[in-house]
């Protein structure tokens, strides 16, 4: 028999069957209510049973939710004690030694954090296999809730109530140009310069394109473009190739393909995104978290 839950889901199952409620299972297990109740669908799904009659001012436990009940603490309890048992010094060590750290982050800021803060990190006391899961801003804030990454880098168009963002530094928006342009040498432009243009802009559903559009909104200038990419560096290659202008994060040009492009300033277009770190609440951070946190921080 090929089993298709685990020790998660059996904990989302509890949670809620202790409290009555998928909100606060989700408070207890500090992830969103989103991801409990995938977990707890997941184990449905599994076994094949309806677990909880959700009805609008309450969520029941099912007759086989009760049966599983018993079950499902005495494995999880089981499987605490394990933890506990094995949790020596030595094997403190050997653990730490050998930690993985997931960090979810927005592309635009790898060269210009995550880069440096990983030659800071070699020369910390704590050694970890660092994996990194790129993603929008708004998947980092998902993916950091759902507990499926340490830590996340991004700005902040959506956060989950379940978040901390802590500001680094404000990554303001500049317009990317051809080496050939016209307007190459120049450090500021008007946006009536760019007539005759191409422009490149983030994919609509972006956080960049969000903060683009709004800032268009206030200025009261009317956007007309001719490419959308999804990402930044797609973006970047396409201005090396003079196929037209980008309007990018300045945390992009810190990248070896940057050198390719021109930069400059729109004087009539104020836009800045912050970036920074995004934690869980109230997460307590292993002495590899918080280095490498720390090796970010210093950075900026």
């Amino acid at each position: 028999m090929r089993i298709n839950y685990d020790f998660s889901d059996l904990e989302a199952f509890l949670a809620v069957k202790d409290t009555g409620s998928f909100h606060a299972a989700a408070e207890r297990l500090n992830l969103s209510q989103s991801a409990v109740t995938r977990r707890v669908q997941k184990l449905e799904q599994a076994l094949d049973s309806v677990l909880f009659e959700r009805t609008t001012r309450a969520v029941k436990p099912t007759l086989a939710a009760k049966r599983l009940h018993p079950r499902a603490e005495a494995i999880v309890n089981d499987a605490a004690e394990t933890a506990r048992a094995m949790r020596d010094e030595s094997v403190a060590f050997v653990h730490q030694r050998n930690a993985l750290v997931t960090i979810a982050t927005v592309s635009t800021v790898i060269s210009r954090l995550l880069t440096p803060a990983i030659h800071t990190f070699r020369d910390s006391p704590f050694s970890a296999r660092i994996r990194l899961l790129e993603a929008s801003a708004n998947e980092v804030a998902e993916t950091v809730a759902e507990g499926e990454a340490d830590f996340g880098l991004c700005s902040i168009p959506m956060l989950e109530p379940s978040t901390l963002f802590e500001p680094l530094y404000d990554d303001k928006i500049v317009l990317a140009l051809p080496l050939s342009h016209v307007l190459a040498r120049k450090t500021s432009v008007s946006f009536e310069e760019l007539s005759g243009t191409p422009l490149i802009l983030p994919a609509r559903g972006t956080g960049n394109r969000l903060l683009i559009d709004e800032a268009m909104a206030r200025a009261r200038l009317r956007m007309v473009w001719a490419h959308e990419v999804t990402r930044s560096s797609t973006a970047l290659e396409l201005v090396a190739s003079n196929i037209g202008a980008a309007l990018l994060p300045r945390s992009v040009f810190h990248s070896a393909s940057a050198a390719q492009v021109a930069t400059c300033e729109l004087h009539d277009l104020e836009i800045t995104r912050p970036i920074g770190l995004l934690s869980r609440v109230s997460q307590i951070d292993t002495p590899p978290i918080a280095a490498i946190k720390d090796a970010i921080r210093s950075a900026v």
